[in-house]
Parts: structure tokens; C-alpha cells; sequence
């Protein structure tokens, strides 16, 4: 591309619509500059004739005429605006479509069951490392299961209940009856009998879509402070998913509302959406429940970016090139040069401390991604470099990992990275410090082999005895900040792993 670019996503949702802008700069690279969210409650307002009245089919016109004028405001190129379950299962659907794109001047598409589900598969494949699992979208008017094997979607189906529509069919006052929650369970049990591979896939992480699982998400986050608020690939506790369940059922609408997490204008329809997803999850006899911030309108993007290649083939790989890409004063030349001596020190030195293969993992994205704090200002770049890596969100890494990469990126000294831990403390295992430590270092001396930034040293050469460590240099030119930082951080290394540095350095002409 040769100039910055955006796409406008519009999610007409039986709950809730949605606008979000992805802008995409030269380079490629894209991310969020705009997002909004206003309830409409479409599943609601459908009559028991089918039918969305004119009345309701207008009120939600200034929404989407607002959305365009974002989208034009912003410089929006390409807009998507789909409709999903409400519009698609209304009796006059085509003429709630005619009069929406008549009088906003959007061009609206109506997304099939099976289209819903595929664009779920895509915003969670591409931003969760998981092979195999059971996708869950709880959406307002419909509930769409996925199975997923080695990453691809092998079935799905689309019910037509969700969080809102089961709300007004079961709850006919504020709390649900214990009859009426097991014919909420019995609706969903019947559902899923016509398609065994939901239950014949036992054992599966379940990965969550939609606000119903969000909302318990940040339900869960609340309670525990835990301390990095990201909803994205956040695991629930075991018991969790029916402990909150049981708790809001207990509990009148206007004492859920004081729940921290819960949203004022969710608090009626969470219980319902709750039991859709507890009964689907003890029923597919998951292992564990992991909340997916990537879905619908992700999976659009990414089909409308690249129509042809909306998979992407390696998670973390994908998202590391992007926040590259999009902080370019992160020198990319620099940033790869020290991955690649960051790895051939791992790989000399990790059966000498039986380090685990994941681990290396962790000192690849360290290594690539160690300076885009410079972005926001050179001085002091590790700070922001910190601060990014943590709160940036690096798919294709579980939370411990995104903060145990943060501070292998940013380390300094073993006495700051023990304080540094101590906020994250319910996130990190107790063996975390030395492995970072040790990493930590190893990056350094990374780092250091191209302190200028000029690539002076093209090869390394390393030898191993059980006292020292030998770092042959094969140089184009003269590499001596190089030297002097390398000198400067010996007796550190040595400390850390227990190995004497010796530099032997050699300049040739690179042809």
C-alpha cells in the first residue's frame, strides 16, 4: 500500500450495533482507531408475528446514519455493514433491509447462520494459538457453535436463541423461576441433539464470543484484581462460569447492577445467556472456558483486508510483524539482527539450564519487539516499550507469557525486574523471575552485539566449555561500541550463567 487506509465494520446485532475502524497504514500494518456501541434490543422488538414494526425498523436509523457519518468523517474507504440474527430471522427481512439502506445510504448484507459462524472462527483463529476447541457466540438472537480441528472449522451451526430472545421467551418477571431455568436448559439440550459432534468432542477448551462471555470475563477480572485488564484470551477459573451463574440468579436486577463487570443495561438478559453457555459447556464436557475478544467483526475484517488469505498461518509470527509494522522506529533491521543472535545463544545455551521449548518463544518476541517503545520517545524507551508489550495485546500468547516477554524485553538488573514482578504476582509462577533473569541477560548480550545498530557483526561463532563461553565475531567493519558494551555486561552474564565471556573479533570485507 502506498498510503494509509481504512475499513468500516458495522455489526447490526440483535443486542447491540456496533461500529469499529481499522485503519491501515502504508506498511500494512493495521489496528483500531474508532469503536461504538449502542443498545437496540432488536431480538425485543420483533412481534410474535415475525414481523419488526416500522416504528422499530426506524428507531434504529439514527444509529446507523450517525455510523456513516463516522466512517465518512474518519475517510473510511470500505465499509461492511451486516445484519445478523433479529434482521435475519424476521419475517420481513428483506423490507427491514430496504428501508435501512434507504435511508442511511448503507449497503447492508445479511449475514447467514453458517457466515456468522465462519467470521467467528476467523477473528478467533487468527488471534488465539489453539488447535483444536469449541467456538461459542452468544449473541442476542442466536447462539453459533463451532468445532475446530487443527485450526480449521469442521462443523458449526447456528441456533436461534440468544441472550435477549430467550429473556423475553422464559423470564416473565425479574428473577427466573427454577422451572423456567430448566426449560431454558431443556431448550438448548434439545438444540444440540440433532448435532452429536458437540458432544462427542469432549475434553476441548471452550472459547467464548459475544458479551454475554465478556461480561463474565471482566465479572471475574473484578472480583480477583487481576492485575492485566485484558479481556482477550483470559482463561476463567475452574467453577467460575457456574458460580456466577448461581450467584446472579439469587440475585434482583437492581442488586446485579452493582455488580463490578456487569453492565447496568445487561443485568436482565446475563442469567439467561449464562445458562445457554453453561448447559452447552457441561453438555460438550469442556476443559475450561477461554474469553475470545476477537470475533464476528474481526473475522470481516480480516476477510475484506485479504479476500484471499484471511487465515493467518502462524498467530504470534502475525502479530509481532504487525506492532513492527505499525512502530516502525522500532529498526526493523536491528530488531531481526539481534533475534537472530538472541536464538543462536538460546539454542548453545539452553540444554546447559534445561530450559523448556516454549521459552525460546519468549526470547524471540523479546528480542523483535524490545524497542518499539521508541514510538513514543527514544529516551527512556524501555519504560514504553514495557508498558506496550503488556497492554498492546500480542496474540498467540497467553497473559503470563505477554508480561513474562514484556520484562525479558525490557530487563536491566535482577533487583528492578523483582520489583518490576511484584504487580503481576498473581500472574506469574514463582520459577518466572529466574527464568526472565536468565533471559533477560541472554537478550542483553544480544542487544550488545549490535549496540550501534550498524550490523558490524555479520557471524557468530560460539564455543562452550563448563567455564566460559567464546564469541567469535566475524565483522564487515570495526565493531567497537559493540566490544565496549560487551565488556561492560561480563561479569553480569557470568553471574547469571555461570560462564566466563571471551571475544575474539575479526574484521573482513563482506563482498
Amino acid at each position: 500500500m502506498s498510503s494509509d487506509t481504512s475499513i468500516g465494520i458495522i455489526d447490526i446485532g440483535s443486542n447491540s450495533i456496533r461500529l469499529v475502524i481499522y485503519e491501515i497504514n502504508a506498511l500494512g500494518a493495521y489496528r483500531v482507531v474508532s469503536e461504538h456501541k449502542d443498545s437496540a434490543r432488536l431480538s425485543e422488538r420483533i412481534g410474535y408475528d415475525g414481523i419488526l414494526h416500522s416504528k422499530d425498523i426506524i428507531s434504529i436509523v439514527p444509529i446507523l446514519s450517525h455510523y456513516a457519518l463516522l466512517c465518512k468523517v474518519h475517510e473510511v474507504q470500505t465499509v461492511r455493514a451486516v445484519a445478523t440474527a433479529a434482521i435475519r430471522n424476521a419475517n420481513n427481512s428483506a423490507e427491514i433491509v430496504r428501508v435501512l439502506e434507504g435511508q442511511t445510504g448503507l449497503s447492508i448484507e445479511v449475514l447467514s447462520g453458517t457466515e456468522e459462524a465462519r467470521y467467528g472462527y476467523v477473528g478467533v483463529v487468527n488471534s488465539i494459538d489453539i488447535r483444536d476447541g469449541l467456538i461459542i457466540d452468544i449473541g442476542g438472537g442466536s447462539t453459533e457453535v463451532t468445532l475446530l480441528r487443527d485450526r480449521k472449522l469442521l462443523h458449526s451451526v447456528s441456533f436461534p436463541f440468544g441472550a435477549v430472545n430467550t429473556t423475553r421467551q422464559f423470564m416473565k418477571n425479574e428473577n427466573l423461576t427454577e422451572q423456567e431455568i430448566v426449560d431454558i436448559r431443556q431448550m438448548v439440550q434439545v438444540a444440540i441433539s440433532d448435532h452429536p459432534w458437540i458432544t462427542d468432542s469432549p475434553n476441548l477448551p471452550m472459547i467464548g464470543l459475544g458479551g454475554t462471555i465478556r461480561t463474565l470475563g471482566k465479572m471475574s477480572q473484578k472480583r480477583s484484581k487481576y492485575s492485566l485488564q485484558l479481556a482477550h484470551n483470559y482463561v476463567l477459573k475452574p467453577g467460575e462460569l457456574n458460580a456466577f451463574l448461581t450467584l446472579l440468579s439469587s440475585l434482583p436486577i437492581e442488586k446485579r447492577k452493582k455488580i463490578d463487570g456487569l453492565s447496568k443495561e445487561r443485568a436482565d438478559i446475563m442469567v439467561p445467556g449464562l445458562i445457554i453457555l453453561d448447559t452447552l459447556f457441561e453438555a460438550a464436557g469442556a476443559s475450561g472456558c477461554i474469553i475470545s475478544g476477537s470475533g464476528l467483526r474481526d473475522g470481516l475484517f480480516y476477510e475484506t483486508l485479504d479476500p484471499k488469505h484471511p487465515i493467518k498461518p502462524d498467530v504470534l509470527e502475525a502479530s509481532i510483524h504487525n506492532l513492527l509494522l505499525l512502530h516502525p522506529n522500532a529498526a526493523e533491521k536491528h530488531v531481526r539482527h539481534v533475534d537472530k543472535f538472541a536464538t543462536q545463544l538460546y539454542e548453545k545455551l539452553s540444554a546447559r539450564s534445561e530450559l523448556e521449548e516454549q521459552n525460546q518463544r519468549y526470547m524471540h518476541t523479546a528480542a523483535l519487539l524490545h524497542r518499539i517503545g521508541a514510538s513514543v520517545h527514544y529516551y527512556q524507551y524501555l519504560k514504553h516499550t514495557q508498558y506496550m508489550m503488556a497492554w498492546s495485546r500480542i496474540d498467540g500468547l497467553s497473559h503470563r507469557e505477554i508480561v513474562i516477554c514484556s520484562f525479558i524485553a525490557t530487563y536491566k538488573t535482577k533487583s528492578r525486574t523483582h520489583q518490576q514482578i511484584l504487580a503481576y504476582k498473581d500472574l506469574l509462577a514463582e520459577s518466572d523471575e529466574a527464568l526472565i533473569v536468565m533471559l533477560g541477560t541472554l537478550l542483553k548480550l544480544a542487544i550488545a552485539l549490535d549496540h550501534s545498530e550498524t550490523q558490524p557483526v555479520q557471524e557468530l561463532q560460539l564455543t562452550q566449555t563448563e567455564t566460559t563461553l567464546t564469541l567469535k565475531l566475524l565483522c564487515v567493519h570495526n565493531p567497537i561500541m559493540e566490544l565496549k558494551e560487551l565488556g561492560a555486561i561480563g561479569k553480569e552474564f557470568e553471574k547469571v550463567w555461570g560462564l566466563k565471556l571471551k571475544i575474539q573479533a575479526g574484521v573482513f570485507s563482506k563482498k
